[in-house]
C-alpha cells in the first residue's frame, strides 16, 4: 500500500516533465539573421591567420565590440613559438558578464582561420590557399556574439564568460605547439575567479545541413554537460538538430580545458564537406542553423538561472 502514492507521484512527475518538453519554447532571445551578418563581417576582414592584417583587424573588432556589450573585457596577447621555431602573435579575448558572480559558465569559440586548405581533394592546386572560415571559425564567433547581445538585453544572475581563442587552426593537430594554441594558453593562464561550472565549445555550427551529434571526448569527460545541452535543445524544439547519438571523437579546444579539470564539451557538426577548403564560404552557412544553435546556447544559460 505505501508504494502506491510514491508510484502515483512518480507518474505525475514524469507527466509534468513530458508536458514541459512539449510546451512552447521560451521567447527567442537570439537573432539568427544577425548572427549570419556577424559571419559576413568576419569574412570581410579576410583570412584571420596569425600575423596577418586580417588577424589584426579581427582582434581590434573583438575588443571594441566586447567593450560595447560585456561588463568586462580581458585580453591575452603573447608570441607563440612552435617546435620548428616559427613565431607569430596570438590574441585571446574574454568577454565577462556579471564578473562578480560565483557560479559561472564558460562558452568558447576559435576566431582564427586555417592558413592552408589541406582538406581540398578535388583541386590539389588550391591546397595552398587560406580557408575563408565562414563555418570553421565564423559560426562559433557568431554564436558567442549573439549570446552577448542577449545578455546585454537581459542580464543574467549567473556569471557568463565568452572566450574567443586564437590559433586553433594554425598547424598540425598532432603537434601540441602548432594547434589549439589559444585554448592551451588559456588552460595555463585562466581568468581570475572561480572555476566555471562547465564549459561549452561552439565550433562549426552554421552548416546549412546541420546535424550535431554527441562528441566522444565530451561524453567521456563531461557526460552531464552533454546531457544538459541536449536536454535544452530538445526543450527548445531543436531535437532534430541535436541528435542524441555518438558519432565522432575529436581533439578540439575543449580537450585542453578538460586536462586542467574544467568540465568542457564540444558542440560541433563535423560532417561538413568544405572543412579546410577554400569553399568554406558564406553560402555554406544559414541563419536557420545559427538560430537553432543560438537558441540552445541562450537556453542553457537561462536554465542555469533557475
Amino acid at each position: 500500500m505505501p508504494r502506491r502514492p510514491l508510484a502515483r507521484a512518480a507518474l505525475l512527475l514524469a507527466t509534468a516533465l513530458a508536458a514541459c518538453d512539449r510546451a512552447a519554447p521560451l521567447p527567442r532571445e537570439f537573432d539568427g539573421a544577425a548572427a549570419l551578418r556577424t559571419v559576413e563581417t568576419q569574412l570581410a576582414f579576410g583570412p584571420r591567420i596569425p600575423g596577418t592584417d586580417g588577424q589584426r583587424r579581427m582582434a581590434a573588432w573583438l575588443d571594441s565590440l566586447g567593450r560595447a556589450l560585456a561588463d568586462t573585457v580581458l585580453t591575452q596577447d603573447w608570441e607563440n613559438v612552435t617546435a620548428k621555431g616559427t613565431k607569430f602573435p596570438l590574441h585571446n579575448v574574454l568577454w565577462r558578464f556579471n564578473p562578480g558572480a560565483r557560479d559561472r559558465i564558460l562558452y568558447l569559440a576559435h576566431w582564427d582561420t586555417r592558413p592552408i586548405s589541406d582538406g581540398e581533394k578535388a583541386m590539389p592546386a588550391d591546397r595552398g590557399k587560406p580557408v575563408p572560415g565562414a563555418n570553421d571559425g565564423g559560426s562559433g564567433v557568431a554564436i558567442l556574439v549573439g549570446v552577448a547581445e542577449a545578455l546585454r538585453r537581459k542580464p543574467s544572475p549567473v556569471g557568463v564568460d565568452l572566450l574567443f581563442v586564437d590559433g586553433e587552426d594554425w598547424g598540425s593537430f598532432t603537434d601540441s605547439t602548432e594547434s589549439l594554441l589559444g585554448s592551451r594558453y588559456y588552460a595555463r593562464h585562466q581568468a581570475p575567479g572561480p572555476t566555471p561550472l562547465y564549459a561549452v565549445l561552439w565550433d562549426m555550427v552554421g552548416d546549412r545541413d546541420l546535424r550535431i551529434y554527441e562528441e566522444g571526448n565530451s561524453s567521456l569527460g563531461a557526460p552531464e554537460v552533454v546531457q544538459l545541452v541536449w536536454d535544452a535543445a530538445r526543450a527548445a524544439g531543436h531535437g532534430d538538430v541535436f541528435v542524441a547519438e555518438p558519432k565522432y571523437t575529436l581533439t578540439d579546444d575543449h580537450v585542453p580545458l578538460q586536462q586542467v579539470g574544467i568540465r568542457a564539451i564540444d558542440v560541433i557538426d563535423f560532417d561538413f564537406p568544405w572543412h579546410h577548403t577554400p569553399d568554406d564560404t558564406l553560402d555554406k552557412v544559414s541563419a536557420q542553423s545559427l538560430q537553432a544553435v543560438g537558441d540552445v546556447a541562450v537556453a542553457v544559460i537561462r536554465r542555469q538561472e533557475k
